[in-house]
């Protein structure tokens, strides 16, 4: 081989490394979102001109973001140009393991390709691996923001029989890193767990630092509960937090302070990369000149083909990931978009309930009054108008419209639409004919209309709704207010939960919450809320043992008085399980038409759930099992909360005592949000 052809080949080799390097320098693009105005959403944001003042101010930004003296130590910055109303705020995250190099890097690149991705754009959120930026005419500065999250999952499911443990092991993880990344000033965790003797779970949480600990916490919340669980992987997205998980390091450990597991993590098998070419061996005596030029031919061109072979598997890796991101469905039916979908026009719902007139009005509770409506399109419609001076405030509106919209399942009635005008705040949800489960339960007169059938059939229709807001669906959500006028029955007598309003979103599975604004219905609620504001998905298990109860006794957990022996339903069918004659509870309406295995089963249950301590309340999947099989083997059950013990001095808990400095939102006489009655 000639000199010249030599150096000719050189030169092509270095050019196909640098090549290379510049690539690999790029940082690893997830998504940006920058809507304008050709979308058709109501979210849609106004562009700007190249000779506006906006954009003058836009470059301001950028520059003083990804400048030499920006914060790349502790990864994150925020910065505003320019006056109102063209004034411009702006800020980047880099993640918590990169350092500041990384960081410096990423933020260069993003500032050059928002303007690429996103011209003329005021509003824009670019997401990489190393960092995320933003930019808006909004101001973004210290405000919590989930909207237009994005998701990404792994494509290798976990086997079914595995899904449940698998995200318990998730959520128990991202619960610490959770408390680790509030108590952090850079407010990020990292953290791993192992979730099997070869497997171990990784997972990453972070909020950008200018939020306050309430914010970062209901953002991280809110990123939690959206993650797809039944993947070996995945990460949500949202502009001021982000939360990941994977089987595999995808972060630098090194540069963090991880715990270490419990246990040892099993041995791994280490594959050098294509690139790792061992050395070549040293020239031998006595040989030289072709040889030596051959030596270099041949290295040269294994090189040459590991390089070229890496950059087309990067090539290709970076378009499937770019068509993945491009292609990936969005969670339909659970962003704000979509809910700003349901927002009704209201003078077509003053039309549908004849202007609220009284003889429509079918419901009415602390929050206001339900009236039946028939909209345009002849669909029949339940219409809940929260009352101006409703115990229900716009917090409490907002959470009902969000988390209803989400839910979708036969055993939980469903929204249909929403209205905030006029300073009016209106619910539209499907209608429900034959009202609530308390106005045949608790009438002497309808109670026959309920045989033993339907009711069980009812017990088993409430477990399932309940499930699924425990465990199926794709956010965790205790109810909080589960009672028989929350229960409605549709035209075959089976039940939809109702009233979502004092619901609330949990991150963390099985995890306990501590509150001081107590919401509720005494009789149904569990002790350890009503007296200490601590509620979980044992709280919800608590109510439904109650019910069960109710349904079964066809008396209300409150309808004994000082005379009685008993003060409570929960305490008289606790006293007759003891005494072997639990059957005396059965409403005598049905006395002559029951199955007595299943109702000594459901007596059984419902005693399970209102077990004192929570730890000893069986799950709702474990309750459903319970229900549907008869091969599960029940535990003994526990003395329940809210016993009586002989005389009134001797309460070990009263159901009518209040809590010391909390604040609480009670019902009166069972009735809270909304009750239907008959006209």
């Amino acid at each position: 081989m000639s000199s010249r052809a030599s150096l000719i080949y050189l030169i092509f080799l270095f050019s196909f490394i640098t090549i290379f390097r510049a690539s690999a320098q790029n940082p690893n693009y997830i998504y940006h979102n920058c809507p304008n105005t050709t979308t058709a959403t109501a979210t849609a944001t106004p562009t700007y001109s190249k000779n506006s003042t906006y954009f003058t101010n836009l470059k301001t930004l950028l520059s003083s973001l990804s400048s030499p003296k920006a914060s790349y130590s502790t990864g994150f910055q925020n910065a505003t140009a320019g006056q109102a109303p063209d004034r411009v705020t702006g800020l980047f995250l880099c993640r918590g393991d990169y350092s500041p190099e990384v960081c410096s890097s990423c933020v260069a690149f993003s500032v050059q390709e928002s303007l690429r991705l996103c011209p003329n754009v005021r509003e824009v959120v670019l997401y990489y691996d190393e960092c995320m930026l933003r930019y808006s005419n909004r101001n973004i500065l210290s405000i919590s923001m989930t909207y237009g999250d994005y998701t990404q999952r792994n494509p290798k499911d976990i086997p079914t029989n595995e899904q449940g443990r698998f995200k318990d092991v998730i959520l128990s993880t991202m619960n610490e890193a959770t408390k680790e990344a509030l108590a952090s000033p850079r407010k990020f965790d990292a953290r791993k767990a192992n979730y099997s003797a070869f497997q171990v779970l990784y997972v990453l949480l972070q909020c950008t630092p200018d939020l306050t600990t309430q914010d970062c916490f209901s953002c991280l919340q809110f990123s939690i509960s959206q993650l797809p669980f039944t993947n070996i992987g995945g990460r949500l997205l949202v502009p001021s937090c982000n939360s990941r998980y994977e089987l595999y390091p995808f972060y630098n450990e090194s540069s963090i302070n991880i715990p270490s597991p419990l246990i040892s993590q099993p041995p791994t098998v280490s594959i050098p990369p294509v690139s790792a070419i061992p050395p070549p061996p040293p020239p031998q005596p006595g040989k030289r000149g072709s040889s030596t030029l051959l030596m270099v031919a041949i290295i040269g061109s294994i090189i040459v083909v590991a390089v070229l072979l890496l950059i087309a598997g990067y090539c290709f890796f970076t378009k499937k990931v770019k068509k993945t991101n491009e292609t990936a469905p969005t969670f339909d039916g659970d962003d704000m978009t979509t809910i700003d979908s349901l927002q009704l026009d209201y003078r077509t719902i003053r039309a549908a309930t004849n202007d609220y007139s009284d003889r429509n009005k079918i419901g009415e509770g602390g929050f206001g009054e339900v009236y039946k409506g028939i909209l345009t399109n002849g669909t029949e419609v339940a219409v809940k108008r929260l009352s101006k001076t409703s115990r229900q405030g716009e917090t409490e509106f907002k959470n009902e419209v969000v988390v209803v919209a989400k839910l979708q399942h036969r055993n939980l009635v469903r929204l249909l639409g929403f209205s905030l005008e006029r300073e009016e705040r209106i619910l539209v949800y499907e209608y429900v004919p034959n009202k609530s489960l308390d106005y045949f339960l608790f009438d002497p007169t309808k109670q026959g209309q309920l045989d033993w059938a339907r009711r069980y059939k009812i017990i088993g229709g409430i477990a399932r709704g309940i499930l699924y807001l425990h465990q199926d669906s794709r956010l965790t959500i205790i109810h909080r207010d589960l009672k028989a006028s929350n229960i409605l029955l549709d035209g075959d007598m089976n039940p939809k939960i109702a009233d979502f309003g004092m619901a609330r979103i949990f991150g963390m599975d099985q995890t306990q919450e501590n509150t001081s604004r107590i919401v509720g219905t005494y009789g149904y609620m569990s002790p350890e809320y009503a007296m200490h504001g601590k509620f979980s998905m044992k709280s919800d298990v608590y109510s439904f043992g109650v019910l069960v109860l109710e349904l079964i006794s066809g008396r209300k957990n409150r309808s004994f008085d000082e005379t009685d022996i008993a003060h409570n339903l929960v305490t008289y069918a606790w006293r007759l399980w003891n005494n072997g004659t639990a059957l005396d509870l059965v409403d005598p309406v049905i006395a002559d038409n029951y199955q007595k295995s299943e109702v000594v089963r459901c007596i059984h249950i419902g005693l399970l759930c209102v077990q004192e301590d929570p730890v000893e309340r069986p799950i709702l999947s474990t309750i459903y099992a319970m229900l549907t099989s008869n091969t599960v083997i029940l535990p003994v059950p526990q003395q329940p909360g809210f016993f009586v013990q002989n005389g009134p001095k001797k309460e070990k808990l009263d159901s009518n005592q209040s809590t010391t400095s909390k604040s609480i939102v009670a019902s009166v006489g069972d009735v809270s949000v909304t009750d239907l009655y008959p006209r």
